[in-house]
């Protein structure tokens, strides 16, 4: 019986440390694979998603108020905030834990390098940006990758 006593509180333990999972959503072309690659990429550092495919990709950015110098091509829904392009996962932990008051973070285009999820083209590592933008639409740093 004590044996019992100790799984089943080890057992607890253990459930209630494990990390809760993110839900997000994500609107990406059916043919694009480095969204998928993102997705996937997502999924291994503790998010839980929902993909959604569109050929109309501009729809959903106007949709969400995403401009045209902010776009990548793909876009994610977390918790009121769009996550556009490749962002880091770290990036969007950040940002949910802070609650920061924007309306997403975006990577513009499509940097490719080893430092950059689901863009992992090439061998050395790019210099890139992830920026956040407020609610008017005005974007700054939010975080660099050399």
């Amino acid at each position: 019986m004590k044996n019992l006593i100790i799984s089943l509180t080890l057992l607890f333990v253990n459930i209630s440390c494990a990390e809760k999972k993110i839900r997000m959503d994500v609107y990406m072309s059916p043919t694009c694979g480095c969204c998928k690659k993102w997705v996937s990429y997502l999924e291994n550092n503790g998010f839980e998603i929902n993909t959604f495919t569109d050929q109309n990709m501009r729809a959903v950015k106007t949709k969400y108020n995403i401009s045209q110098e902010n776009t990548s091509c793909h876009t994610g829904i977390v918790d009121g905030y769009y996550i556009e392009g490749h962002v880091p996962a770290s990036d969007i932990k950040k940002l949910l834990k802070d609650r920061s008051d924007i309306a997403g973070l975006t990577v513009p285009g499509m940097p490719a390098g080893q430092n950059v999820p689901g863009m992992e083209t090439v061998d050395t590592n790019a210099n890139y940006d992830v920026f956040s933008v407020n609610k008017a639409g005005v974007s700054k740093v939010w975080n660099s990758y050399n």
